[in-house]
């Protein structure tokens, strides 16, 4: 009997406005209290968007200052290197 393969979770990264599988992707969480960090398990709660895991993206979200009209909070420049050293953390795993 074959087995149904699951249903992988499509998230839309905030720059590219492309599709990906959710574990291609990083989380960026602005919570009620107003508090904006990376979620790297995708479970927090809060206003979530999603960014591609590629360091190209995480520098055009910086310049055009996209996640901070998405998550409608402000991005603390801390968040971006965060987000780079996730992206070149994951890279090196490869």
């Amino acid at each position: 009997m074959a087995r149904k393969k699951r249903k992988v979770p499509q998230r839309k990264c905030v720059v590219t406005n492309e599709m990906k599988p959710k574990k291609e992707l990083i989380r960026i969480v602005r919570t009620k209290e107003g508090d904006v960090f990376v979620d790297p398990t995708g479970k927090r709660n809060g206003r979530g968007a999603y960014v591609s895991n590629d360091p190209a993206v995480i520098e055009k979200a910086e310049k055009t200052g996209i996640l901070s009209r998405q998550l409608n909070a402000e991005i603390e420049p801390s968040i971006y290197e965060e987000l780079k050293r996730f992206v070149e953390g994951n890279a090196d795993e490869g």
